[in-house]
């Protein structure tokens, strides 16, 4: 088999995307959709495998940047729309297109390439540690109530059209940003992504709705939902599904989950991509009636070791040689020294003996803050070679508040 791997050109987008669609089940997209992943398309970032005038592997790289913890906002290829045709498993071609991206990601001096992955299993192998997580949670409004801050009662709420009031919600989302590890700047374009509201994708429910919340005349906060019946006229049967929410306060944060709770007619609040330590949890009635699962979210992977540590700050002083291990990667292997605390680090090659050994995808699974170095070494991933070196690292390494992806990509 002779195929040919390439960057994509503009004429064979839609044949390109159609093979994409189609790896993930077929099923067609609306052309808003087709029409918004297309202005997205970085033509110079994106791969596609051609097996004569056949398309058989996609692949994209966006150019976003992502708050790591200190607040710094680091360039990051935000990889995406991966897949390869049933056709032409088992053949490299996945493995020739993760080559690839890496080796340009490294050429365009970025140090950090992020995804979400479709099947965890799959990334592991080239680098990719799982950096943060997030709740699904479905509620009975019915059966818990929230105990809500002083403060609540001044923020004023109004129903307003998302698209109309979607320069205000960016502002918002915007401040944010820098709060959070783990949040991506959004790019131009992104904005329209987020008002994507095709009727084949709302499962029987309403379309987009948006309330805004204001103090002083101004926006501080917004959630983005819809309402589907569940049940019947005859009670209360019918379930929020919250899609978005941002706050610039914890006041305007609980009149915005008390407002959605309390939507006449609704039974359930169901809430997806939640950060895992997010206020409403603590504010509930009775947590045991919160229904929430985890899973994973973002997935990080260190393009360059040094860059990527050096870009970040750390909670307490650490001074700490890793023994990195990464032979998808050979340039980051070996022993890096990192100095660093609260205003900034320094991580340079060394010759001293290493403290910690791990391999890339560890580091990666503890940058953003929310995977701990000292659990990854319970589970036999990360090998203390000094003592105490493991508590200073995991301490140094951690983050006041749970990294978050806010949106897929």
């Amino acid at each position: 088999m002779t195929t040919d791997l390439r960057v994509l050109r503009q004429p064979e987008w839609n044949t390109w995307y159609d093979n994409l669609i189609r790896a993930f089940g077929g099923v067609p997209e609306s052309s808003e959709e087709r029409d918004v992943m297309n202005a997205l398309t970085e033509y110079d970032r994106f791969l596609g495998i051609w097996d004569g005038d056949q398309c058989v592997g996609t692949a994209g790289a966006f150019s976003f940047r992502v708050t790591v913890p200190g607040g710094t906002s680091v360039p990051a290829a935000g990889i995406t729309m991966v897949s390869v045709a049933a056709t032409h498993r088992r053949r490299g071609l996945l493995r020739s297109m993760m080559r690839r991206q890496l080796d340009d990601i490294r050429s365009w001096g970025e140090p950090l390439a992020v995804l979400t992955a479709s099947e965890p299993v799959i990334y592991g192998r080239f680098g990719y540690g799982i950096a943060t997580h997030q709740y699904n949670v479905e509620i009975d409004t019915t059966r818990v109530r929230l105990s809500v801050p002083p403060g609540t009662d001044d923020v004023r709420l109004r129903y307003a059209a998302p698209a109309e009031v979607l320069d205000a919600c960016e502002a918002v989302y915007a401040r944010l940003v820098p709060g959070r590890p783990g949040m991506l700047a959004r790019r131009p374009g992104w904005d329209r992504a987020m008002l994507l509201d095709p009727e084949s994708e709302r499962d029987g429910a309403s379309p987009l709705q948006c309330v805004v919340a204001e103090r002083d005349d101004a926006v501080v906060g917004y959630a983005r939902y819809r309402i589907k019946q569940d049940g019947d006229h005859r009670g209360a049967g019918f379930t929020v599904r919250l899609d978005q929410l941002e706050a610039l306060d914890p006041a305007t944060h609980a009149a915005l989950w008390r407002f959605l709770f309390e939507i006449d007619l609704t039974s359930t609040l169901r809430a997806l991509g939640r950060p895992v330590d997010e206020a409403w949890q603590y504010m509930v009635s009775d947590i045991r009636r919160c229904a929430v699962r985890m899973r994973d979210a973002l997935h990080v992977r260190l393009v360059d070791v040094g860059a990527a540590l050096e870009a970040r700050t750390y909670q307490a002083p650490v001074d700490v040689v890793f023994e990195v291990e990464d032979a998808f990667c050979p340039w980051n292997e070996g022993r890096w020294r990192l100095t660093g605390d609260a205003k900034g680090a320094t991580c340079v090659r060394t010759s001293d003996a290493a403290d910690l050994a791990l391999s890339v995808r560890e580091l990666g699974a503890a940058y953003l803050g929310g995977v701990s170095l000292a659990s990854l070494a319970a589970a036999g991933r990360v090998r203390e070679l000094r003592q105490g070196a493991l508590a200073e690292a995991s301490v140094g390494f951690s983050s006041t508040v749970a990294p978050w992806l806010p949106h897929g990509f």
